[in-house]
């Protein structure tokens, strides 16, 4: 086998476990944050916040890895991060 195929065929294959990973976070439901909520976050993924021009309470998202290395995502309230210079 030469060289070219090899590389070829590992290309593939890392492109198929990409793709597969990507399906797995696609399917997890979110989960809406409440006073109590037992968080198990063994690494932050990401955070996303909705746009808002202004100061004010926006809807977040925290999609994390759970000490299962689970993906988890969190659905939650907070102050838009365009309140920084405000008090």
């Amino acid at each position: 086998m030469n060289t070219k195929a090899i590389y070829a065929a590992c290309l593939f294959a890392a492109l198929n476990i990409c793709t597969l990973s990507a399906r797995a976070e696609a399917d997890v439901s979110a989960k809406t944050y409440t006073y109590g909520t037992h968080l198990d976050i063994k690494k932050v993924v990401s955070l996303k916040e909705g746009t808002a021009p202004s100061c004010g309470v926006v809807d977040a998202q925290l999609t994390y890895l759970d000490s299962q290395s689970k993906t988890q995502v969190l659905d939650y309230s907070k102050i838009s991060d365009n309140c920084i210079s405000d008090n």
